[in-house]
């Protein structure tokens, strides 16, 4: 062992305070040759797990602590002394020295949080008595009490401090010696070696480390800073002592505390007493209580009962191949020792659906599992669609059984609720998630500190690909450009080199969105607890895969907008047909539904509402649910790139080949290709002979790119197969095309569960259309994109979205009939859903007839900004008045309705006396004002919901766009042209400083992102304004994917809408038969053209009857592209026979 050990250390997981990495930790322990560290995070646990592990690994012995905050009274005392320059508590470092030691700092650490929370999470000194088993303690830094009173020569108080904690800890009592040439440390030093002498405690050395390297000094003082919220050059800041708080070396500390005989060598005496071990190998199962049965049960037969009892609820006839499949699926899991777990998931997961809470037919591999299925967990039958269990519970691999649950948004909490009722609240908690600094926001951050300007930076940032996985290193090799910009420039050079350097490190903490842990007793027994200060969610600090590494149950609870969007439509059909659906009983072959899918009418169906998935779902015209689950699975990157293949084979355009005869009745469902996971597995047991279990780890090491494990698998795969008397050469080319599809091959069971969720909101969207529509609008009530997507589609499909109307809205959207919903006033900005449901709950006694009325229903929630953005949006247009009179009657009428409920109060209490006399107060006149034009009334309503409903500025323009605009992409290089509406800018300067811009375009039903490059940007920066309108020309950019429903054009051209009629027509055609020609129209066609002359050339499409089409120019003619011109010619030939050519 090191003959000098660091025991005072944070890591990134004291959150921006330390600018270290565990792994940077570790890779300087090994540079520098010591083999032991304590981490000491600020207050938390939070690295607890992950520096165990990592240090583990990588041979050094790992120490745990805690450098806590110790409140001045008691932990509970939110008072502070606004005249003492401190705060109301200490710091203290706490040191694990045993099991019993890691449990009691578990404790205190929780408790912390819980209930001592202020500003920071405070203990006390009575519950580190109580808890100071096992635990070594020292007195810290300059903020520890002992060395503050001791750095201004306070002996007295010092001396009592360090008495209090040698009377809790005895021999277990340290005073820390600290030196990072702060003046403060140094004048300490002489107060603590006279405590040391005098009390008999002995003394150590730490250096206070945040950071590994001592270059990355400034590195560590930018996140400091980002904690702050301060820039690095605000002198009116704290700062830490440059180049000090590093991880120094053994000669280094030497060389520092020489003076101090026993502090070194007392920190290795420390490390020798701490042997505290973290347990990984077991899990921790709460008990199911069987119901009727006390005491001992057998939690194994329970299931099977369970089970047995599902199933002939589920068959008309079980079948040997469906007892076989459950005795197997048993016999396994009684093995692993996980019927507990599925008593557990299935008792929830009935719970809820006995309280009418929605909850998905399956997720994720579970789905696999006649288990599962049995026990109602799932309701996908895995026997039906040939899904594997094996890909869910491997027997060969002992892990616990990972069943993640979808709930209905609404419902979800009341299920976490039954859980905590069940088990205990003290054992049901949520799972805490860090949030790192990604590329991108690392840079920002960063620069920001650095006070950048905003452009510079933002600019630098864009540059870094839209990639979750990404590194700024990555990105600099991906893009020259950012390359350049980081040799060209010093500042820039800086940016990236220190933004590298905090890249990944954790930035803040807050709650998983699903994880919920279960222990069998208090959670603190196994894991500390942390209580958010901003949402006072209560979450273990150890994340989700610590979680699972303590050997803990852990369920993924996710809410499921879906779900909660189907609840709602049956709900509504309840209410408008007295009709009750049962959504899991649907017919899976539906010729209507399928002529949905078919026709790409997908808009508000669940994984299948993209633009690129709609126009795959139009060439493959899917027929059967397979069909969907097939699609399902291969629309996400890589195997994105065979749909058109499998599209092909599908309708028999291309041949569909196997390697081997044999592979035929496992890919013939995929026409050969290589989609689900399962057939990887389903190969290597049929042809290389493996087990279905050998075959999951074989599919999991192609899948990770194993080389070692993949080169076994390879000799045992082609070894199996030739003993299945199938030759080498061909058996080594599957294993070949299986390693090529398996890192790309998807869940079969989780895409055959969501599909089922597709189908089912497909089959109310065709049956129940209004009804799904206004379901699907509610539930995305504060999304405006999608709102209008939804919107736009219901129109499409004649189901229209009316005006807010305060005499017949509700807060939510609401069906009206077949054909009409009305719009929901809670969507409009500023209203909220308290005063729009009191305005719907009142009209039950009174219809509005004026303004002045939606002040004399007792509302609190109806205020002036509810007024003035009901009144913008048109949610008064039905009251008396125009939109201008309402708005500047607002002060009359908020003064109206304190008047008015004045006098009712009054009315009220003459209730209780004899002299009351009821007086009706008088309506006022509404203010004369002039009536808003139609743009200000549309740019009014756009501003309170989102978009415009009731008209569009661009509609003077349909005609241009509809006959100018090319909006089908055929190709990266095809021209693209675009009308709409800016809607926002954003400036840019380029590596050269030259401006350019990203503009938003709002087309009728769709947005558009279009690139300003300089030389253009020069050239039109007049038109690159909010609410112009403009028609831009370009191309496809290469930053489009397929997975965009945003189109993004690089301009090459951009003009005034208005200017696009006369600027882009070249020629007017007509087309006409020649039978169909005769004098009269012809005369007809040249009189109107005759008098509309203009630059454009005349042509005539002569079709004969044997289809040729004779193109004659007009020499002695040219003509307008006017509109009106247009529109005669279309009147006489009919639309489709006149068309503009640029």
């Amino acid at each position: 062992m090191s003959e000098f050990v660091h025991l005072h250390n944070h890591t990134d997981y004291s959150l921006l305070d330390a600018a270290q990495s565990i792994d940077m930790m570790c890779d300087r322990l090994t540079d520098i040759n010591m083999d032991s560290i304590a981490v000491t995070e600020h207050g938390n646990l939070f690295s607890l797990v992950p520096f165990y592990q990592s240090a583990k690994k990588n041979g050094i012995k790992p120490i745990m602590g805690c450098e806590v905050y110790v409140a001045t009274g008691d932990h509970k005392d939110r008072h502070i002394d606004k005249n003492s320059k401190k705060w109301n508590y200490h710091h203290l470092l706490l040191l694990v020295q045993n099991d019993i030691g890691l449990k009691n700092l578990i404790k205190l650490v929780s408790i912390g949080f819980l209930n001592g929370f202020y500003y920071k999470p405070r203990v006390d000194k009575d519950l580190i008595r109580q808890y100071s088993e096992g635990l070594i303690c020292s007195s810290g830094c300059l903020a520890g009490e002992v060395n503050y009173y001791a750095s201004i020569d306070d002996y007295e108080n010092a001396k009592r401090a360090a008495l209090d904690y040698k009377n809790i800890f005895g021999d277990r009592f340290f005073l820390e010696l600290q030196n990072h040439g702060i003046k403060e440390e140094l004048k300490s030093h002489k107060v603590l070696l006279k405590l040391s002498k005098d009390l008999d405690i002995p003394l150590i050395a730490t250096n206070d480390n945040h950071y590994a390297f001592e270059e990355h000094w400034e590195s560590h003082d930018i996140l400091f800073c980002c904690g702050m919220g301060k820039e690095i050059s605000d002198t009116n800041r704290l700062k830490y002592e440059p180049r000090q708080f590093y991880i120094k070396s053994q000669d280094e500390m030497h060389k520092m505390f020489k003076e101090f005989p026993g502090a070194i060598e007392n920190t290795q005496r420390i490390a020798e007493m701490c042997n505290a071990e973290i347990s990984m190998g077991s899990y921790h199962l709460p008990m199911f209580p069987i119901p009727g049965l006390d005491g001992e049960a057998d939690p194994d037969e329970y299931l099977r009962n369970l089970c047995m009892k599902g199933l002939n609820e589920r068959y008309n006839e079980i079948t040997p191949s469906v007892q076989k499949r459950l005795d197997y699926e048993l016999n396994v899991i009684k093995k692993m020792g996980f019927a507990g777990y599925f008593l557990i998931t299935q008792d929830f997961v009935n719970y809820a659906k006995d309280n009418k809470i929605p909850v998905g037919p399956g997720r994720g591999s579970a789905v696999g599992s006649i288990v599962s299925y049995a026990s109602g967990i799932t309701d996908l039958d895995p026997l039906k669609y040939n899904l594997l269990f094996e890909r869910f519970l491997n027997p060969d691999r002992v892990s616990m059984p990972d069943i993640d649950i979808d709930f209905c948004v609404n419902g979800r909490e009341k299920v976490i609720d039954y859980i905590k009722d069940k088990y205990g609240n003290d054992s049901v908690a949520q799972i805490i998630t860090f949030g790192t600094m990604k590329a991108k926001s690392s840079i920002r951050d960063v620069g920001r500190v650095m006070g950048m300007p905003y452009g510079q930076v933002d600019n630098i940032a864009k540059m870094i690909p839209n990639d979750p996985k990404i590194t700024i290193d990555k990105a600099m090799e991906q893009n020259k450009d950012l390359k350049n910009v980081y040799d060209d420039s010093e500042t820039v050079k800086s940016l990236i080199d220190h933004s590298k350097v905090l890249e990944g490190m954790n930035r803040h903490a807050s709650t998983h969105a699903a994880g919920i842990v279960i222990t069998p007793g208090p959670l603190t027994d196994y894991v500390a607890l942390y209580k958010n200060p901003s949402t006072n969610d209560i979450t273990t600090q150890a994340d989700m895969k610590s979680v699972e590494d303590l050997g803990l149950l852990k369920m993924d609870f996710l809410g499921l907008r879906n779900l909660t969007v189907i609840d709602q439509t049956l709900k509504i059909i309840k209410k408008r047909h007295n009709k009750e659906i049962d959504i899991g009983a649907l017919s899976l072959d539906d010729e209507k539904v399928f002529n949905l899918f078919s026709c790409g009418n997908t808009v508000g169906i669940f994984q299948f509402e993209s633009s690129g998935m709609q126009e795959h779902l139009k060439n493959l015209q899917p027929k059967a649910f397979e069909d969907l689950i097939v699609m399902n699975s291969m629309y996400r990157p890589g195997p994105m790139g065979n749909i058109p293949e499998y599209i092909k084979r599908k309708h028999g355009k291309a041949e569909i080949r196997y390697l081997h005869p044999s592979l035929k009745d496992i890919l013939e469902e995929s026409c050969g290709i290589i989609v689900y996971q399962e057939q990887v597995m389903q190969i290597a047991n049929k042809i290389g002979g493996f087990t279905l279990a050998q075959s999951d780890l074989m599919r999991k090491a192609m899948g990770k790119k194993k080389k070692r494990l993949m080169a076994g698998f390879k000799t045992d795969f082609v070894n199996g197969a030739v003993k299945n008397e199938i030759n080498e050469k061909t058996a080594i080319e599957i294993f070949e095309l299986l390693e090529k599809f398996a890192e790309y091959g998807f869940n079969k069971s989780h895409s055959a569960a969501y599909a089922l969720i597709a189908y089912q909101t497909a089959w109310l969207k065709t049956y129940y259309t209004a009804e799904y529509f206004a379901a699907n609008l509610s539930s995305d009530i504060n999304d405006t994109d999608k709102v209008v997507k939804l919107i736009d589609d219901a129109k499409s499909l004649n189901v229209n979205v009316v005006m807010p109307d305060v005499n017949m809205s509700f807060p939510d959207f609401r069906v009206i009939d077949d054909h009409t919903i009305s719009y929901g006033l809670a969507a409009i900005k500023n209203v909220g859903y308290k005063a729009a449901e009191d305005i719907a709950k009142a009209r039950k006694d009174v219809t509005y007839k004026t303004i002045f009325d939606l002040c004399t229903i007792e509302s609190t929630a109806v205020n002036k900004k509810t007024l003035e953005s009901l009144i913008l949006a048109g949610a008064c247009d039905q009251l008396a008045g125009h939109r201008a009179q309402q708005y500047e009657s607002i002060d009359k009428v908020i003064h109206f309705g304190q008047l008015y409920n004045k006098q009712s109060n009054k009315n009220q209490e003459s209730l209780f006396s004899s002299d009351g006399v009821d007086m009706e107060i008088p309506i006022p006149e509404l203010a004369e004002a002039e009536e808003w034009s139609s743009d200000i009334c549309l740019s009014k309503e756009k501003e309170l919901i989102g978009f415009y409903l009731s008209g569009n500025p661009l509609e003077p323009y349909l005609m241009d766009l509809k006959d100018f605009e090319v909006d089908d992409v055929k190709g990266k290089d095809s021209e693209l042209r675009l009308g709409g509406l800016v809607s926002s800018s954003k400036i840019l300067f380029d590596k050269r400083n030259n401006q350019w811009a990203i503009i938003t375009l709002e087309r009728m039903s769709s947005k558009a992102e279009i690139f300003i490059f300089s030389d253009l940007f020069n050239k039109v920066k007049d038109l690159i304004h909010e609410n112009k309108m403009i028609f831009v020309t370009g191309k496809l950019s290469n930053r489009q994917s397929e997975y965009d429903d945003v189109v993004k054009i690089i301009a090459d051209d951009i003009i005034e809408i208005k200017r696009v009629r006369d600027k882009l027509s070249r020629h007017i055609n007509i087309k006409f038969s020649y039978e169909q020609s005769n004098k009269d129209m012809l005369s007809k066609v040249y009189s109107i053209a005759n008098s509309h002359k203009g630059h454009c050339r005349f042509v005539l499409n002569i079709e004969s009857s044997s289809g040729y089409c004779q193109r004659v120019v007009s020499n002695d003619l040219n003509v307008s592209p006017s509109l009106e011109f247009i529109q005669k010619l279309r009147d006489i030939l009919g639309d489709e026979n006149v068309w503009i050519d640029s």
